[in-house]
């Protein structure tokens, strides 16, 4: 790691610069003491800390107020350029990290797994404080997040308290009997009731009787409930607690899942319940959501927003090209779909949706934490025809041409990742995993035992995945901020690594932008962010060109490439795509004959659950010219950052359980950070 103050002091200055924010200077405070195994402790310590020191004694200099021998200049009169680079700025000077994907007890499959954990630890754990789990474990974040969503289940909201404590209503039915028994039982056996009750739900078949529906006096207190709990830990300035729920869309075990986030506070939130799948007061199909979502605006004057998740489940429901429901698209689908979705849930436990091998033959990272067996329930097996329906960059290209026949593209979303966690535990990091649920949470057969089984089919124990956080843009930390960064995709996912990212289109930027040490300054004032349009390209101007810059998580591993994938439709309405390395350490050459930057190598010591830095980049900045443009064809540019290989979860619990895993068992992970697209358009 960085054991050399000299090479460590320019990344240290850029972290401070980035992290220059109260909270974020606690959170580094506390992590450094941990950082024993990971990073030369005393180099980081005495290098950030002596900054600190070297700015607090300005800061106070003045009986601590603002240094400064002009009042004018406070004023905001100020006409020309400022000397400090930082003065008026009014873009976001550094990402917020959170979690738009949380379950806790009060989602009725989480609950029956034996999570118990509820929202309110949810936000606690979130905030950085440590927190006892559902299996009496231990546990505490490396980092304390920015946000959070408590998203659980709107569909029997409030019926897993009153299965677990056997309500007459539910001994009174067969069903209700069977699963109160089976999960008082505990054990696989309460896991195997949970698997029934999923199966039953994703089939329509849980019972009518025991369904807890919207206007019912449970589920009306549940939802105040959630709803308190959100409120209570919503700290402006410093932790948004957002009020949500998943509408969770199954149509013979299709998954068509959306988390549905508010912008706003109980006051508009507690005005309707939220929207379920299961007639006749829910529908399956997402077209009534959007409905609903109309309504509630309508209604409250209050704002919400829908994020799609787990493509990969859908088996190719979830990015339709023609028919949705058996109604063609037409011009209402993709105006509604745009109108209501700006986000993608691009990663999370189940799988990572970027791409696939077989529909990205060319890319050489296309095949990441692949989860391809079939549906959500299993009840039908993967075909590779579905996949083009799955996966989000075919998504995008697809957008592509749904724009040119409808006048809308539906599919043009930023990309975030989330957890999907079902244990009340927002852990997205390798070394600190905490599994789907709580069969999943660290114990020594937790990899041979399957997440999921439904009859004789299974995803394997060791197949989830320690993924993902959302990286938001905002100018600050707050529900309207986050929100309405997210509305105009300013955003990007990553897979656990907290690795920073800029990316900015336009047509003006040359090389020298790549020098600069404040990418973000000339990005704005050139460009757009991630998830804009380039404009019109001005006279002379032959080709976009692209700012992008990557700065490595100080826990993780360093940084081995920056990617930028385009996606674009030429003259005859074609489909292409193609992967460009823009960046990349160790003076690696491009080979001539394929155009691909080499491997950067594998310093992972699997048996010590450990890696050196030894090869990778702190950092990597760069301009990068389309050489491929055409003006006439519509396209979309995102940037993907890989790290270099660090060990999998699993190779932390064969460390810590001293097992020896199966061969089949993956052991090494490249961590990876998906930017929102830049779109260009005719």
């Amino acid at each position: 790691m960085f054991c050399n103050p000299a090479s460590f002091v320019t990344f240290s200055r850029v972290l401070f610069a980035l992290f220059w924010r109260t909270r974020q200077m606690k959170s580094l405070q506390k992590y450094f003491n941990d950082l024993n195994t990971v990073i030369c402790k005393r180099v980081i310590i005495s290098t950030v800390l002596g900054l600190t020191f070297a700015i607090s004694q300005t800061a106070i200099s003045s009986g601590g107020g603002i240094v400064t021998d002009d009042p004018e200049s406070l004023t905001g009169q100020i006409k020309e350029e400022t000397y400090s680079p930082y003065a008026e700025r009014d873009f976001p000077d550094m990402p917020l990290w959170g979690d738009t994907h949380l379950h806790t007890a009060i989602s009725f499959d989480a609950g029956a797994f034996g999570v118990r954990l509820l929202p309110a630890d949810a936000y606690r754990f979130a905030k950085g404080e440590e927190v006892v789990s559902s299996t009496g474990q231990k546990v505490r974040l490396s980092r304390p997040l920015d946000f959070l969503v408590v998203a659980d289940h709107s569909d029997n909201m409030g019926f897993f308290p009153k299965l677990q404590e056997g309500a007459p209503y539910v001994m009174a039915s067969e069903k209700g009997r069977r699963w109160h028994n089976m999960i008082s039982q505990g054990g696989q056996v309460a896991v195997d009731a949970a698997a029934e009750m999923i199966m039953a739900f994703s089939q329509s078949e849980f019972p009518p009787e025991l369904t807890s529906s919207p206007g019912t006096g449970i589920y009306r207190s549940t939802w105040d409930d959630l709803i308190n709990a959100a409120d209570d830990a919503n700290e402006p300035g410093d932790f948004t607690a957002f009020i949500g729920y998943e509408w969770t869309s199954l149509v013979k075990g299709n998954n068509l899942h959306r988390v549905v986030m508010y912008r706003d506070g109980a006051n508009r939130a507690q005005l309707m319940e939220p929207f379920t799948m299961t007639p006749p007061m829910g529908s399956p199909n997402p077209r009534d959501l959007w409905k609903w979502m109309a309504a509630y605006e309508s209604k409250t004057a209050g704002q919400v927003l829908a994020i799609a998740h787990n493509g990969n489940m859908s088996n190719g429901v979830m990015f339709p090209d023609s028919k949705s429901f058996g109604k063609k698209l037409d011009k209402t689908y993709v105006e509604e779909r745009a109108r209501w979705e700006p986000l993608y849930e691009v990663t999370q436990i189940k799988g990572d949706g970027e791409t696939h091998p077989y529909l990205s033959k060319n890319d050489e990272f296309a095949d990441y934490e692949t989860w391809a067996v079939g549906n959500l329930d299993l009840s039908e097996l993967k075909k590779d025809e579905m996949l083009k329906g799955e996966y989000a960059r075919e998504a995008l290209k697809i957008g592509l041409e749904l724009e040119q026949r409808l006048g809308t593209n539906p599919y043009q979303f930023g990309m975030i990742g989330s957890t999907d966690s079902h244990t009340g535990l927002a852990t997205g990091e390798e070394d600190n995993f905490f599994g789907k649920h709580t069969g999943g949470e660290p114990n020594k057969d937790r990899y041979k035992h399957p997440m999921a089984r439904v009859g004789d089919k299974e995803y394997s124990g060791y197949a989830p995945v320690a993924s993902g956080w959302a990286a938001v843009w905002a100018e600050e930390n707050t529900r309207a901020s986050i929100f309405d960064a997210m509305q105009r995709r300013e955003t990007y996912a990553t897979t656990g690594s907290r690795i920073i990212v800029r990316f900015f289109g336009g047509w003006e930027f040359v090389d020298a932008d790549a020098n600069s040490r404040l990418p973000a300054k000339t990005g704005y004032a050139k460009g757009v962010p991630m998830g804009g349009e380039l404009a019109a390209a001005p006279d002379g101007k032959s080709a976009p060109t692209f700012l992008v810059a990557a700065l490595k998580d100080p826990f993780g591993g360093n940084l081995d490439r920056i990617q930028v994938i385009k996606g674009w439709m030429d003259g005859k309405g074609k489909l292409h795509e193609k992967v460009y390395d823009v960046a990349w350490s160790d003076g690696r050459q491009k080979d001539s004959a394929t155009g691909k930057v080499p491997s950067v190598g594998n310093t992972v010591d699997v048996a010590n659950a450990s890696w050196t830095n030894t090869i990778g980049a702190n950092e990597l900045i760069t301009v990068w010219k389309d050489p491929d443009f055409n003006p006439q064809d519509s396209a979309f540019y995102y940037v993907r950052v890989i790290e270099i290989p660090t060990p999998r979860w699993t190779a932390y619990d064969a460390k810590y359980f001293k097992l020896n895993m199966p061969p089949e068992v993956p052991m090494t992970t490249t961590e990876r950070a998906y930017t929102s697209p830049i779109w260009y358009k005719p």
